[in-house]
């Protein structure tokens, strides 16, 4: 069973980070973050499937297959660092070196991160001079875990943070992370920028597959606008400070791992769906009773993914239509004649579809709970035995707005 606890990425045992503005944005916002594990740790990651992908990608990738160990992570927001030829890998070897320096440890152990406008190359004065100052204000406390969090933050309107505890053998084992996304999001792999940390301690082949197979159905199945980012990345760091028993196999306490795991990327998921660019609601689509899970992943995806559900979702109409109409291109395959659809939020829940046609819903039920901020549309295939869940969010105007002018 995992427990919430308090203190995002500086929630396990020997983790320290920091955030502070070093100038990237012009003064206004924190834009650089630090994450440093007092031991060394073994290290696992998920990058974006984007064929462009950012050279701290393509760098990070080296390092974490190659390197012996990983002890810290360096990240900039602001800008991206992608599309920027050799001069940016180079940029990410200086990252790498200066951290290293200040820190005391192996450059292959720092890895590097970056978020922001594509096509611009690093300030490096300004990067260098916030690396050397990151260090000197370093805690492991919640305090400096939101700070971490919210100097990744580009067009995120709230820092995204969750730690849970679990129990392996009576010793107790923390998962913490924190992550940034709001637009440009259609992971398939993870999302745009995602750090987890753990004081478990693990052998990195599992490591490795906790990471992979949770990622499939949390991050993998949340969508804001359709767009893949060329810089998505997930860092689970493991410093092995709690104490355990080093999990080598799959047995009671992979399992019980794997879940704290999962539960992190879920929540995550959710938080970044739910702060999509100009978004009022977290929209859940469930899709269940699908013939396999291949097509319940399917359907829930394109549902959730439509333009005109999302835009219907923001008028907190119940056009029901361009749901089953979603579910029939995705690919999937089901009977279109019996299909159930409910709406669902804090207001109740609401069948308007028996069978694929409209049951006599009242349509002020049907508006008064699409105008919370978490609803759920659940469709029911009455197919065979398989589900699952994708998250997203209504589109509005203001998602055009802020991505009409994103560099201007």
């Amino acid at each position: 069973m995992t427990k919430d606890v308090k203190g995002g990425i500086c929630a396990a045992k020997g983790f320290l980070a920091n955030g502070l503005n070093a100038g990237i944005k012009n003064n206004v916002k924190k834009d650089m973050a630090i994450v440093y594990s007092e031991k060394p740790c073994r290290a696992a990651a998920t990058f974006t499937t984007n064929v462009v992908k950012a050279a701290p990608v393509k760098y990070d990738y080296e390092l974490v297959h190659n390197s012996d160990f990983i002890q810290a992570v360096v990240v900039n927001s602001g800008v991206a660092n992608a599309c920027t030829g050799k001069q940016g890998m180079d940029y990410c070897k200086e990252m790498s070196d200066a951290a290293g320096n200040v820190l005391g440890i192996p450059s292959e152990a720092v890895l590097v991160a970056s978020t922001g406008v594509i096509g611009k190359q690093l300030p490096m004065d300004i990067i260098t001079a916030g690396i050397k100052e990151l260090p000197k204000d370093m805690a492991g406390d919640e305090a400096h875990a939101t700070l971490a969090a919210e100097a990744i933050m580009t067009t995120d309107t709230k820092s995204k943070q969750v730690a849970v505890t679990i129990d392996i053998d009576g010793v107790p084992v923390t998962v913490g992370g924190m992550c940034k996304g709001s637009g440009m999001i259609h992971p398939n792999m993870c999302t745009m920028l995602c750090f987890i940390t753990t004081d478990c301690a693990i052998n990195k082949k599992l490591l490795q597959k906790s990471l992979s197979l949770s990622i499939d159905e949390t991050f993998n199945m949340i969508s804001v606008d359709g767009d893949t980012s060329t810089n998505d990345t997930v860092i689970l760091l493991a410093n092995g400070m709690a104490g355990n028993k080093e999990i080598v196999e799959e047995d009671d306490n992979y399992k019980k791992f794997f879940e704290a795991v999962y539960y992190i990327n879920q929540e995550l998921s959710k938080m970044i769906a739910g702060d999509g660019e100009g978004c009022t609601c977290l929209f859940e689509v469930q899709i269940k009773g699908a013939a396999t899970k291949e097509d319940a992943k399917k359907m829930a995806k394109s549902v959730v993914m439509s333009s005109l559900t999302k835009a219907a979702i923001y008028g907190h109409d119940a056009n029901w239509g361009r749901i089953l109409c979603a579910m029939g291109y995705s690919g999937a395959q089901f009977d279109p004649e019996t299909v159930d659809i409910y709406f669902e939020s804090e207001a109740g829940k609401l069948q308007i579809v028996e069978q694929s046609t409209a049951t006599d819903y009242s349509e002020e039920k049907a508006t008064e709970i699409l105008s919370k901020e978490h609803v759920i549309a659940i469709c029911n295939c009455n197919n065979g035995d398989f589900e699952a869940t994708a998250y997203g969010c209504d589109l509005t105007h203001e998602y055009v707005n802020i991505n009409a002018d994103y560099r201007s």
